[in-house]
């Protein structure tokens, strides 16, 4: 046992080569997957692995058989459970788009800076075309990219990166546009792209009374971290999705309010 401590203890040159590289993995992996669901499933892996490898420094042997055996099975049933995932995961790091997303200087560069951000957003326009619809029932799902980039929401849809302007937003969704039937994604403050398809959400106490844009939006908010704006046909309310919470039937000045301060990450 102490000989096998000492061993674990003691590393030399190309320890530390393997430690630096297994840390710039990690750091490519969780900036891909931040903001994210998957960022709690990432989490939880590691430390699990993490413990694995000590257990086995400190030779607890039965400890290590059962936390093996989860391990050995988990890969297995991870790969089943998350299959489309890890295939759109695979398909993303093989094109050139994940090769020009990967800062590369902030790998050599730590920042303890404890200053929060704020999303460069222009929330009066974005305000005026959801009260503007609503006012003549024309329906709407408008999402916000906070740390999420939402690549594979927008590659479901259209591209069309243009300025963002209320005019703009209520073109997209007037009823005869091709592009209203969807959802809008808005990052650094442009529209990026139109008639995406958003997951919806599974909850099984979810309202009756809410339409599929409503359970959209608050699916797309459970899976990221985005904003979800969602404008009813029906009534006309527009409502603030957070985090798999939705915010209903909001006045125009507390829409504002909760659009401002969700913008601070």
């Amino acid at each position: 046992m102490k000989n096998g401590f000492i061993q674990f203890i003691s590393f030399g040159i190309t320890d530390v080569v393997d430690i630096f590289l297994v840390a710039i993995i990690l750091y490519i992996v969780y900036n891909l997957v931040k903001g994210t669901s998957a960022i709690n499933i990432f989490i939880g892996i590691t430390f699990i692995y993490v413990a694995y490898i000590i257990i086995n420094a400190f030779e607890l042997h039965l400890l290590s058989s059962i936390l093996g055996k989860f391990v050995n099975v988990g890969v297995i049933v991870i790969m089943i459970v998350f299959q489309q995932e890890i295939r759109k995961f695979l398909l993303y790091i093989g094109s050139n788009e994940f090769l020009r997303s990967i800062k590369w200087r902030n790998i050599f560069r730590l920042n303890f800076s404890s200053e929060s951000n704020q999303i460069e957003l222009d929330i009066n326009e974005v305000a005026t075309a959801c009260f503007n619809m609503g006012a003549v029932r024309t329906g709407a799902l408008i999402i916000i990219a906070r740390k999420s980039d939402l690549k594979s929401i927008m590659n479901s849809g259209d591209v069309i990166d243009s300025t963002l302007s209320a005019r703009m937003l209520e073109n997209i969704f007037f009823k005869n546009s091709p592009l209203h039937d969807g959802a809008v994604v808005i990052k650094d403050n442009r529209i990026m792209a139109a008639r995406c398809v958003l997951p919806v959400t599974e909850k099984e106490n979810f309202p009756a009374h809410y339409g599929m844009r409503h359970r959209a939006a608050v699916g797309i908010t459970e899976t990221t971290d985005a904003l979800a704006i969602s404008v009813s046909e029906q009534t006309g309310a527009v409502s603030l999705s957070i985090g798999g919470e939705i915010n209903a039937g909001l006045s125009k000045e507390k829409f504002l309010y909760l659009l401002e301060k969700n913008l601070h990450f």
